[in-house]
């Protein structure tokens, strides 16, 4: 029996979310109370794509294959009294075998978080704690350079080493409430380092250190060696998977 979860997660503690040996990961942590459930028979999870240590999920989804077949309500009990306070399952449904929490994914949201106010000692791993002014307006006319399908190697890290870097784009966004912005990116999929290197861009925008029109010219570029600054983890976060 095949079985879909969605999950949150708070980022803070893990060195992501791929199995690491000797390492707290999220996965391990699910395979390990999966496997319990499964009668104790080693279960693996997989998830629609891999979190970097630090960053967060709101709706993260993953499938586990079950030899019993277990009411839903209950795997959601189950694992949640199994699994550390920092992961939580939303969510419990039964799927058919040919279903795919990666390979079936149509697209996904992520969303950072940036204060640009008095540093909050109390949401410094929740929110990138910049500490300045940036300039929204400009902010807000690049991003829609991202939009659309593009070669996006200018912006993956040099550690995935998927061929295809192409992606598509759908909707961007940036509003500000208070002191905090909140930048939106939506697309058929992200590659490793990808939002945070668009972002990390967009911050460079806004400071005036870079142009608006940069942005084009480095997807342009195809080349990884951009000297983008990359964002940190901490405000980053998986918000919805589409199926």
């Amino acid at each position: 029996m095949r079985y879909k979860i969605t999950f949150s997660y708070d980022g803070s503690n893990f060195h992501g979310y791929q199995v690491q040996p000797g390492l707290r990961t999220i996965q391990n942590e699910l395979e390990k109370a999966v496997s319990y459930l499964n009668r104790q028979e080693k279960t693996s999870v997989q998830s629609s794509g891999r979190t970097d240590g630090g960053v967060h999920a709101i709706e993260q989804v993953a499938h586990f294959d079950l030899n019993i077949e277990i009411p839903e309500y209950k795997i959601k009990l189950g694992l949640n009294s199994l699994l550390p306070q920092d992961i939580h399952i939303i969510n419990v449904s039964k799927v058919p075998n040919d279903f795919h929490a990666r390979f079936s994914t149509k697209k996904k949201e992520y969303i950072y978080k940036i204060n640009i106010g008095e540093y909050n000692p109390m949401m410094r791993n929740y929110i990138y704690q910049y500490g300045k002014e940036l300039d929204i307006e400009k902010m807000k006319k690049a991003i829609h350079f991202f939009e659309g399908t593009h070669d996006f190697t200018s912006f993956v890290s040099s550690e995935d080493k998927r061929e295809d870097k192409i992606r598509t784009i759908y909707k961007t966004n940036i509003k500000k409430q208070k002191e905090i912005i909140t930048i939106v990116f939506q697309a058929d999929g992200f590659m490793k380092y990808q939002v945070r290197n668009m972002v990390g861009l967009l911050i460079e925008i806004g400071s005036g250190k870079r142009k608006i029109q940069d942005v084009e010219k480095i997807i342009l570029k195809k080349n990884r060696n951009s000297s983008i600054k990359i964002a940190p983890a901490e405000g980053l976060y998986l918000r919805k998977v589409w199926y």
